[in-house]
């Protein structure tokens, strides 16, 4: 069974940047469909982006892009989500996801047959 690890988050000023890493232990990240989803208090989980196993497509919710990139590295079976240009609205958990594919509409990225969530990392964007 897959397990997956989130790191890297932080406190960033306005207009600051992190890179989220996503690891994976019991099975590779290659085989999954992965994504990146967040939940800021009060509010309900949002897919932020995900990337395809099969080509490595990449998806983004509106609110993200253009600021936001995720990556995979299959040498070192990781992904990345890179932050740049944060907001305050940005500031919420950040949890990786992996599931074996995409589910992509206008209004929401996510995951088809979700395997399995981190743990989350806190990301707070604050002057």
């Amino acid at each position: 069974q897959v397990h997956v690890v989130e790191s890297g988050g932080g406190e960033v000023q306005p207009g600051g940047s992190l890179t989220l890493s996503c690891a994976a232990s019991g099975s590779t990240l290659r085989y999954y469909a992965t994504a990146w989803f967040r939940q800021a208090p009060g509010k309900e989980p949002e897919g932020v982006s995900c990337i395809s196993m099969a080509d490595g497509s990449t998806y983004y919710a509106e609110s993200v892009e253009g600021r936001f990139t995720i990556s995979r590295d299959n040498a070192k079976d990781m992904v990345y989500l890179q932050m740049n240009s944060l907001k305050p609205e940005d500031t919420a958990v950040y949890y990786c996801a992996v599931g074996n594919g995409l589910v992509v509409t206008p209004t929401h990225v996510g995951l088809n047959d979700l395997k399995q969530w981190g743990q989350g990392t806190q990301v707070t964007v604050s002057s």
